[in-house]
């Protein structure tokens, strides 16, 4: 897909929010089951995934770890993102390669600790690009990834969170 198609095929979609703005919001949704064990089978649309503790928490290491999906999914969006911006302002990509990587201090989820967050305390987001694009357009680039990539700006941005507990 060049930069004319992406435009095409996004013009449609751009025009119907400007003037309907509430068919731009879309609500997604993840569902999981409690599993045997300490596990929750989760529903990803494609298969079901059955995650569980980390191996530094007490996990086996054979189920997902929530943490690395976090991660995942900031890789993917970001990585999908990055290619989209980079069609839509013509800067070539022949190839490269997009890596998360995140500090957890499980004192902190594991109660060991008061004082050690529970949550990820620094998370890295890198691209290797191998590009012949100036260093201005990479800089762009960057910048509009970062802008309009959903996972990164909801760590970044850590939205309200509304949580509750009900009898099945």
């Amino acid at each position: 897909m060049d930069a004319t198609e992406l435009r095409a095929l996004q013009a449609p979609i751009k025009d119907k929010y400007k003037t309907d703005p509430d068919a731009a919001v879309i609500t997604l949704k993840a569902n999981g089951s409690l599993d045997d064990g300490i596990a929750c089978k989760v529903e990803t649309g494609r298969a079901l995934q059955i995650a569980g503790l980390h191996p530094a928490s007490g996990g086996s290491g054979r189920e997902l770890c929530s943490g690395d999906m976090l991660l995942e999914a900031l890789v993917a969006c970001a990585g999908v993102t990055l290619k989209a911006v980079a069609t839509a302002i013509e800067i070539p990509l022949k190839s490269g390669k997009v890596s998360a990587e995140g500090d957890l201090d499980f004192r902190g989820t594991l109660g060991v600790a008061k004082d050690a967050p529970v949550g990820f305390r620094e998370i890295r987001l890198r691209f290797d690009v191998e590009t012949d694009a100036p260093q201005e357009k990479l800089d762009q680039l960057l910048k509009l990834t970062e802008r309009y990539c959903v996972v990164y700006q909801t760590i970044k941005a850590g939205p309200k969170v509304d949580v509750s507990l009900q009898r099945a």
